[in-house]
């Protein structure tokens, strides 16, 4: 039997997780929107696969996402931690590029279908994956490495 006590304790848990969401939900987004400071980012050497990820980035991400992935008015910035592998997976890259995104937490609007196929976007995957290990190991303080063999 639920007590009146039981009531108000979950009515309690539930304000503060209502109040924790909403006072995060701001700084995720921001976090979202962000682009990159300039000059702050080095590119570090790359594999061949991210090399060849790096030329199908530069013709079709690019535009939006900026140089290395470091984000534009018209799209955010890649090597964010929002895009980590944690939270937005390979497959997530390959139903952006192949169904486009609508917009969810992100202010520059809805993404296109891209023209790629899924060994481009497996390639520019690998390029972004290179780009966001090397920008971890930047704000830790370490210096690039040697790309993966």
């Amino acid at each position: 039997m639920i007590t009146s006590k039981s009531l108000l304790v979950i009515a309690a848990a539930g304000v503060v997780a209502l109040g924790a969401y909403f006072a995060l939900r701001p700084a995720l987004q921001q976090q979202a929107n962000a682009t990159a400071q300039p000059g702050a980012f080095v590119v570090p050497a790359l594999s061949a696969e991210a090399q060849e990820g790096e030329r199908y980035y530069n013709a079709v991400c690019a535009a939006c996402h900026g140089q290395n992935g470091q984000g534009t008015a018209q799209g955010p910035a890649l090597v964010n931690d929002i895009y980590n592998p944690g939270h937005h997976g390979d497959e997530a890259f390959q139903s952006a590029a192949r169904n486009g995104v609508q917009a969810h937490h992100w202010r520059f609007g809805n993404m296109p279908p891209q023209q790629v196929t899924g060994a481009e976007v497996a390639r520019i995957v690998a390029y972004i994956r290179e780009l966001q290990r090397n920008a971890q190991r930047m704000r830790r303080g370490r210096r690039q490495v040697a790309p993966p063999e």
